[in-house]
């Protein structure tokens, strides 16, 4: 009966250890990109300014300001950039007396030409949605070319989802980028011309040869259909 008594003992300290709020089941968070806190970015290598930006959908300008980064925007591995740009101060405006400022995107501003002549497969979604641009069908290693005349930003596959990525600047509003390529021609830096051979079309980051295609307007995806020329 003794020995009953201490076996039962053993198996309610067991259970009770099981139970207790000290044990914690290991978590895995697979769905937040390396370097990203809440609130906060800490800069990876090969990443800059623009594409961290881009990934949190936020005007480079804001981002820049909010973090103290000047106007060359240059980011080192290991900084750590708050993402609260909310509570920067708007820029001061110029009164006038003769002319509406209007704060929509113009129309015609650069002048646009179709990156691929593949197939449109994909179209815009606004209102959060999940495509930010569209997706032109095409095969292996067909020719990628700049929308517009401008400067490359980014060139790498740091941002997770769009695999090989070369992303333009083509004046202080626009941006414009070009994802899942085979092969990356232009690096960061080099001036580029519209209708000039940027990348190879590929499949990085995604399950079929494709290439997806964003344009951003002050940090925010506007729809590129918008901006492109008719075929």
């Amino acid at each position: 009966m003794f020995r009953i008594l201490i076996i039962l003992c053993v198996i309610g300290v067991c259970l009770t250890g099981c139970t207790s709020g000290t044990y914690k089941a290991p978590v895995t968070d697979r769905g937040r990109p390396p370097g990203e806190r809440i609130g906060h970015h800490i800069v990876a290598k090969g990443e800059t300014l623009y594409s961290i930006a881009w990934r949190y959908n936020v005007d480079y300008h804001a981002l820049a300001a909010a973090n103290g980064v000047g106007s060359t925007y240059h980011i080192y591995p290991g900084q750590r950039l708050t993402l609260d740009v909310t509570r920067v101060p708007p820029k001061p405006s110029i009164k006038r007396t003769t002319k509406t400022v209007v704060s929509a995107p113009p129309k015609v501003d650069p002048s646009w030409h179709w990156p691929a002549s593949g197939k449109l497969i994909a179209t815009f979604s606004s209102n959060g949605g999940l495509n930010k641009g569209i997706d032109i069908q095409g095969k292996l290693g067909e020719p990628v070319h700049a929308a517009a005349a401008g400067i490359v930003v980014y060139s790498g596959s740091g941002l997770r989802g769009y695999g090989k990525l070369l992303i333009v600047k083509h004046n202080a509003k626009f941006l414009s980028a070009y994802a899942h390529n085979r092969r990356l021609l232009a690096k960061e830096g080099e001036r580029v011309k519209r209708g000039q051979k940027i990348a190879e079309m590929g499949s990085s980051g995604t399950d079929a040869v494709k290439l997806h295609f964003e344009i951003r307007f002050d940090g925010t995806p506007v729809d590129p259909m918008k901006y492109l020329p008719r075929r």
